[in-house]
């Protein structure tokens, strides 16, 4: 296996959190993968004294790749939401992140829309 140094991987990952009527919206592009899952759970949760937006969603519309690091970050996002009667949605996710979700059965527990306007509507 070839290990590819993270300079050598432009725009690896970046997040951009914006508010959206009241609900963080959370723009994610690149690979979501273990190098990078404390990002993007920074991006989701803050940190563990601060509580966590009520309702997030988060659009991977910009993500081509996601191992289980990234299934254990939505996991972990949705039960903190869930916990202070919030919800995540996932919008937007190209269709090897969608297979991977149907895969592992996160489908069934966090919400998935096509578009992040469909994610907030819902």
């Amino acid at each position: 296996m070839n290990d590819i140094p993270r300079e050598d991987r432009p725009n690896h990952l970046s997040v951009e959190p914006r508010v959206v009527d009241g609900v963080l919206v959370v723009a994610v592009e690149g690979e979501i993968d273990h190098d990078v899952k404390d990002v993007l759970s920074q991006a989701l949760l803050f940190d563990d004294r601060a509580p966590a937006p009520p309702r997030i969603v988060a659009d991977l519309s910009g993500v081509s790749f996601m191992d289980s690091s990234g299934v254990n970050v939505f996991v972990t996002a949705h039960r903190r939401v869930s916990g202070a009667q919030g919800w995540l949605r996932i919008a937007g996710a190209q269709e090897s992140v969608v297979r991977l979700l149907r895969l592992v059965g996160i489908d069934e527990i966090i919400s998935c829309h096509a578009t992040v306007q469909e994610a907030l509507n819902a």
